[in-house]
């Protein structure tokens, strides 16, 4: 399941409501000159984000950030290989042209070139991060050539320098969009069936040369022929046919990957010396342990201890762990995130924890599916230090793992709200005219200005904290049974137990918000976002792919159509454009209730049909004419619907053979980091 909350606004606050000298980066240790958004290209932009009391940490978790987060950076090449089985080529390939290029570099076809290669960059990939359809490149295949040709072959990796072999192979992976047309495929008939193989029309290299059927078929022996409900299957390995027999490729050391999950224990075995606690210590063993022997038992003993490693401020997550890359959703692909306590900002999610018997006993859900006895929620407000794999550029705001539902409820979870993420993004929120061009009023305006940022950072918390956490399964029921619709959903309930939540009086008498609009701010912008400015995300013709985003519009659509005869929601049209408005906050709130409900029995009794028509029904249709107005309202703002971010620089002091200090260094620049990385961290061959 996924469990990671996405920052909802391209633009922040404002849609929560949301070697070689040329590729040095620029770096600067103050960070008073620097701007927040360093580069913006097609429909992307990238930030920085800083780390706010670093130096408040010791020496020792200095270090353990440092170790932990160059293990968070080896794993890199793994989710390239893993989103599409010729993306580490592609890259090595491009990155190649754009440092040994020996022709003109610059004109409208190079710019093209550079955008399509930051593009890829960004996702990790040739499909978009978000819209899983293949990016293709907006420069002629003529001039691909001419940059291949243009080239001194050396640079290309050895199986690749031959010019032609390379063209005849690579030119259709990068420009016939019918070849690894998706990432993953979530596609259906009209008649609302599912197509006939979800496998074979997605690119993701999870599987190979294998069918849907042959892959639920043999995992459903597998789960048969084990026993054991607990075991992950699947999670960490591709499912491939040698000599017509259907086998899993284990990731683990001496097993695809080995490359980079050696680097990965390497500075893991370095972090595990400089661990701050006991629990710590055995948690890093323990993952250590897993990486070694693939074995899923490890996994879950990893997973309990790191569940159980709640005294140490510095945190990570290292590993194959969010299985929505997958049309199945049961592959995960790999993450990294380096993390430490923000202290102050974390007094908000503690009350939660503490708490979170009394939401759970009053949530609107079924009697049925409510635990009985909360355990272990713990939460916290974090800083982020290092992001990895399916974590970079693009982040999360918000997670809570671990993702079995057995662990969740026999020990609890760790939920996380990653505070100086939210914080760039409204940093370069401010003054975009976003806000002005979509927002309803100017009470709306000045709603979200005064209550936005602690209403969208409570809702994180209320997501990750409690709303994944919250209700049971019902006897029998796995949490697989929803499948390709499980991610949406369980994105959807958790939104909902925030939204819900967050207009309750106990948030006021909790202390954790003072009187004031916050409920009002969120639900504007929310319903706001699913109805509208989320569809600045889509390309014209297309309908909602993204789990999240389709989470977001389900909601938003369901409320809207089972509020319309007590006009709760209503549409108005001013000048030729459309506006949102909320009529009845109180109204909207139960209408939240209401569908939480729905969707905690579609998930606690696995009713696929329910979730499916759900989901089709509210969360993927586009309005074609809403759709075209609002693209070109958001064109004439100049901005960019996605963003993502480059890491801070951690560089250790060195006296002698011992680290005496970690500093910390910020870049803004985009691509010399995109470079570095994929020269000190590309460890697997270019075809696993």
């Amino acid at each position: 399941m996924m469990r990671k909350i996405l920052f909802i606004g391209v633009l922040g606050m404002a849609l929560l409501a949301f070697g070689c000298q040329e590729f040095q980066q620029k770096e600067d240790n103050s960070t008073s000159n620097l701007p927040w958004k360093i580069d913006q290209f097609a429909d992307l932009y990238i930030m920085r984000y800083e780390i706010p009391d670093w130096d408040s940490l010791s020496l020792q978790q200095k270090e353990l950030c440092y170790f932990l987060s160059q293990a968070a950076l080896c794993g890199r090449d793994i989710l390239w290989d893993q989103n599409y089985e010729h993306n580490l080529a592609v890259r090595h390939i491009l990155e190649a042209i754009y440092e040994g290029y020996k022709g003109e570099r610059k004109g409208e076809n190079w710019d093209a070139f550079v955008v399509y290669l930051k593009r890829v960059w960004f996702s990790n990939g040739i499909h978009h991060h978000y819209g899983e359809t293949k990016i293709i490149p907006e420069f002629p295949l003529t001039y691909f050539q001419e940059l291949v040709k243009g080239t001194p072959a050396e640079r290309f990796p050895e199986e690749y320098r031959n010019t032609n072999e390379l063209l005849t192979f690579f030119t259709p992976i990068l420009f016939d969009p019918t070849i690894a047309a998706k990432r993953v495929n979530k596609d259906k008939n009209d008649d609302l069936e599912l197509i006939v193989d979800l496998i074979r029309t997605s690119a993701t290299n999870f599987y190979k040369d294998v069918t849907q059927d042959e892959a639920q078929h043999f995992y459903d022996s597998l789960q048969k022929a084990v026993g054991d409900e607990r075991l992950s299957y699947g999670m960490n390995s591709q499912l491939c046919k040698k000599d017509g027999k259907v086998q899993e490729r284990i990731w683990k050391l001496d097993g695809m990957y080995s490359q980079a999950i050696e680097k990965i224990v390497y500075w893991l075995e370095k972090a595990e010396k400089v661990a701050e606690t006991d629990a710590q210590t055995a948690t890093i063993r323990n993952l250590i342990r897993f990486y070694r022997s693939g074995d899923l038992h490890d996994f879950n003993d990893y997973c309990l201890q790191w569940v159980k490693d709640t005294a140490a401020r510095v945190d990570f997550v290292n590993g194959f762990i969010e299985d929505y890359g997958d049309p199945l959703g049961r592959k995960c692909s790999w993450e990294g995130l380096v993390n430490f306590k923000n202290i102050a900002a974390t007094r908000r999610t503690e009350i939660l924890s503490a708490n979170a018997a009394w939401f759970e006993e009053n949530s609107p859900i079924d009697e049925a599916f409510k635990r009985k006895e909360v355990k272990g929620i713990t939460a916290k407000v974090i800083n982020a230090v290092m992001l990895g794999g399916d974590c970079y550029p693009s982040t999360p705001i918000g997670i809570n793992l671990p993702n079995a539902n057995w662990i969740r409820a026999e020990f609890g979870s760790k939920s996380v709200t990653i505070e100086n993420i939210t914080a760039a993004y409204d940093k370069v929120a401010q003054g975009n005219g976003f806000l002005d061009e979509f927002a309803n009023s100017q009470a709306e305006i000045d709603r979200i200005r005064k209550y936005g940022a602690l209403s969208s950072n409570l809702h994180t918390d209320l997501h990750e904290c409690l709303g994944h956490g919250s209700g049971k399964l019902a006897p029998g029921i796995i949490g697989d049974e929803l499948k390709n619709y499980s991610a949406t959903l369980e994105e959807a309930r958790a939104d909902l137990f925030g939204l819900y939540y967050i207009r309750d009086p106990k948030m006021v008498e909790l202390g954790i918000l003072p009187e004031g609009e916050y409920s009002e701010a969120e639900y504007d912008g929310y319903i706001r976002n699913g109805l509208i400015t989320q569809l600045t995300r889509i390309k014209p013709g297309e309908q909602i792919e993204e789990a999240h985003m389709r989470n977001r519009a389900l909601i938003a659509n369901w409320c809207y159509e089972h509020g319309k005869q007590n006009d709760v929601i209503a549409w108005s049209v001013r000048n030729g454009k459309r506006y949102v408005e909320i009529k009845n906050y109180d109204a909207l709130r139960d209408l939240f209730g209401q569908l939480l409900r729905e969707i905690q029995r579609i998930k606690s009794t696995g009713d696929f049909e329910a979730g499916r028509a759900l989901v089709e029904r509210y969360g993927v249709k586009v309005d074609k004419d809403l759709h075209t107005e609002v693209l070109e309202r958001y064109r004439k703002l100049n901005l960019a619907p996605y963003g993502g971010f480059v890491n801070p620089i951690l560089e250790p002091v060195m006296e002698g053979e011992q680290i005496v200090d970690v500093r910390v260094r910020y870049t803004t620049d985009y691509a010399g980091q995109m470079m570095e990385y994929g020269k000190n961290y590309s460890f697997l061959p270019i075809h696993n």
